[in-house]
């Protein structure tokens, strides 16, 4: 993809974030598209390409009335939606589609019309982790975190210093679940889900959606807001055993799409004026901090209970307040990349006062898949 060719001109989440019991996944869903094409200033026949996961394109195209000539039913996890920003901008430049809508929603707390999610029986997680009582985030990530902490070091106060830090962003926000401030002590003396994860070091259950719209960087200047250019992009994936094994180095996928999408945008890691990574549990900041190259994993503990990515801080992190304290629905990717967006729009409830670059890394199936997509404000 050529750097700065395809823009953002739409984005929105749902009208409502956290427990939304008389909203269907589907009908949120709807709701986030129609924000994100009343954001852009469209109509829904001005639509002609359609991304989505776990929903698939033809459903969503069915309940909002469109008929599109490109569709993305890419699912490969929470970071599902990087990648459809990076098929979509693909997809502008080969002219398959002008305007793409990229949607998602999940009824993760009030399970109103959720779709199951399931892997078959003869798959490697299937025949090689589940048997063995390996099953869902909470039982896969300890062992390799622990792992993770020894070989560099890692503290468990500095893993619930991501905790502290993250809800310091949320407190900033008005749409963030949480906001009280915590202490490390209080992530430490929370209630234990599986060591070394306590609660407080693990994402939200909530209700929610949101969606882009995407056009070319030529027509995007016509619109009304300030056009926020899709600048590089990368994505990997793996397979989820493998993964696992090699997460005390955390997961390859994650070293081939983050560096892919420097590279691409022609970057370098002092560029950056702001940074999302995927954040179901505590310690994925870490992971991220080294595998895109900022940091040797051995001091990203340290770097962030010294406060770097804090408010005021010299690399400001996840400031929504990320999975832990924002909200996250069960596929966390979207809410990253909103954030990004209202960051290079200059409208973020914890705005970082002359941000120019965003970086947005997601992770997706258990480890199995990653993307990165590098945001610009400008052309």
């Amino acid at each position: 993809m050529r750097r700065n060719q395809v823009a953002i001109v739409g984005a929105a989440e749902t009208t409502k974030l956290g427990v939304i019991p008389d909203m269907s996944q589907i009908q949120l869903h709807a709701d986030a598209a129609l924000n994100a094409i009343a954001d852009a200033g469209l109509k829904l026949s001005d639509i002609d390409g359609i991304a989505t996961a776990v929903e698939t394109p033809q459903q969503i195209a069915h309940y909002l009335g469109i008929t599109p000539t490109w569709v993305d039913g890419t699912s490969v996890g929470g970071c599902s939606f990087m990648l459809h920003v990076r098929h979509a901008a693909a997809a502008i430049e080969a002219g398959l589609c002008k305007t793409v809508l990229i949607t998602h929603a999940e009824s993760g707390k009030s399970m109103i019309g959720k779709l199951p999610r399931s892997f078959q029986a003869d798959s490697l997680q299937g025949q090689f982790e589940a048997p063995y009582g390996i099953y869902g985030p909470p039982s896969q990530f300890p062992i390799p975190v622990l792992r993770f902490m020894k070989t560099h070091g890692i503290t468990h106060e500095q893993i619930a210093s991501v905790a502290v830090v993250q809800r310091e962003w949320a407190a900033k926000n008005p749409r963030a679940m949480m906001k009280d401030p915590i202490t490390v002590a209080d992530v430490l003396n929370s209630r234990m889900i599986a060591y070394p994860f306590r609660l407080l070091q693990c994402c939200l259950v909530t209700d929610g959606g949101g969606a882009l719209i995407m056009t070319s960087a030529d027509r995007a200047k016509d619109f009304p807001h300030k056009p926020v250019y899709v600048l590089g992009t990368g994505e990997s994936v793996e397979t989820p055993m493998v993964s696992q094994m090699e997460t005390f180095n955390s997961s390859r996928a994650f070293k081939v799409a983050g560096p892919t999408a420097f590279r691409e945008a022609g970057i370098s890691h002092s560029d950056v004026d702001h940074l999302m990574i995927y954040d179901a549990f505590a310690h994925l900041p870490l992971f991220g901090l080294g595998d895109l190259g900022f940091m040797p994993y051995e001091e990203t503990g340290q770097f962030i209970a010294d406060g770097n990515t804090r408010p005021g801080g010299k690399l400001p992190l996840n400031t929504n307040g990320g999975g832990l304290s924002y909200m996250h629905s069960g596929m966390y990717g979207m809410y990253a990349l909103q954030e990004s967006v209202r960051q290079m729009r200059g409208i973020a409830p914890a705005q970082v006062e002359g941000a120019k670059i965003s970086v947005c890394h997601g992770v997706g199936g258990m480890f199995a898949a990653s993307g990165t997509i590098i945001f610009t404000n400008e052309k």
